[in-house]
């Protein structure tokens, strides 16, 4: 056999070994992160009634994807394509539809171990058939004796095998800590990350929950960067950025016109382009979720005064 190589078949070879050695090069370019962006739509003072005007100001406003609770969905739980029809004709599709009442949310009671996992794997599958790819859940109303370390230990053990059980069905599962809730301070976060399964069990931050639980959500987001899936997007006082420095707010009234203790993004309290370049440096894909528990003005305002902050400061688009 013949070991004449021509010119033709020297540069053809010569070719594919430039290019094969430029592929790992190619694929070691690092990923940009990707910022998904939706709005909450339960803010009160309109919209927490009205679960269709609610989505249809939003995509006025100009949000693309939106979040609500298991309750405002309850009604279309047997017919979700009538809840699909809804969301298409308004351009919208869902963030994520949060667990809450009437669902059992003690997870730190072994006796309601079996239900919190049936009821939660219930609302996975009717989610996933919307495209949602991670479930948020908050934790149940707040003991007056606060959260034990027996208490963190069931709440991980339940919280696992949910985990894992959502992981099956190709969700993230994220939880939200929060004031009032058996979930609230730094060291209650910090023995439930520890105690949980990184690969099945993942965050969701609030910046405005975080503040004012006394904890810098600057911080947070660099301790749990890759274990964060979702942030609920809400301001609070300059005075209380970095972490408010006084006692656990009040519950009652803490959403009335003169009380409120988070705002519209842009009042300062929070430093979201802190947050950002974090985010942006580990290349991290999520949702960043605009939030407002109530509003001075209507809802419709508010969710464009948080929209105004995210494209004119923040350079993010809807």
């Amino acid at each position: 056999m013949s070991q004449t190589i021509t010119r033709r078949s020297f540069l053809k070879t010569s070719s594919l070994v430039t290019l094969g050695a430029q592929i790992p090069a190619l694929r070691a370019l690092p990923r940009e992160a990707e910022f998904r962006i939706g709005i909450t739509t339960n803010t009160r003072g309109g919209w927490e009634k009205d679960l269709i005007k609610s989505f249809r100001e939003a995509s006025e406003v100009g949000y693309r994807a939106v979040e609500t609770f298991y309750s405002f969905v309850q009604p279309y739980w047997e017919k979700p394509e009538e809840m699909k029809k809804i969301l298409a004709d308004l351009n919208l599709r869902f963030v994520t539809v949060s667990n809450g009442g009437p669902m059992v949310m003690q997870f730190e009671d072994p006796a309601n171990e079996k239900q919190i996992i049936e009821e939660h794997l219930k609302l996975v599958r009717w989610i996933k058939g919307f495209g949602c790819t991670h479930l948020k859940i908050n934790t149940g109303r707040r003991r007056s004796e606060g959260t034990t370390q027996d208490d963190l230990k069931q709440m991980a053990k339940t919280m696992n095998e949910l985990g894992k059980r959502i992981s099956d069905e190709g969700l993230k599962f994220g939880v939200h800590a929060h004031l009032w809730t058996q979930l609230q301070d730094r060291s209650e976060i910090d023995r439930l990350m520890d105690l949980t399964d990184p690969k099945h069990v993942y965050m969701v931050l609030d910046t405005g929950h975080i503040t004012m639980a006394g904890i810098d959500p600057v911080g947070l987001t660099k301790s749990y960067v890759q274990r964060i899936v979702e942030y609920h997007m809400k301001d609070c006082k300059p005075e209380d950025r970095g972490g408010h420095k006084g006692g656990t707010p009040q519950r009652d009234g803490y959403t009335d016109k003169g009380k409120r203790i988070f705002y519209e993004l842009g009042k300062g309290g929070v430093d979201f382009p802190a947050i950002l370049a974090i985010l942006k440096k580990n290349q991290w894909n999520g949702w960043l979720t605009v939030e407002l528990d109530s509003t001075d003005t209507t809802p419709k305002e508010s969710a464009a005064q948080s929209k105004s902050y995210l494209e004119n400061v923040l350079k993010l688009k809807l």
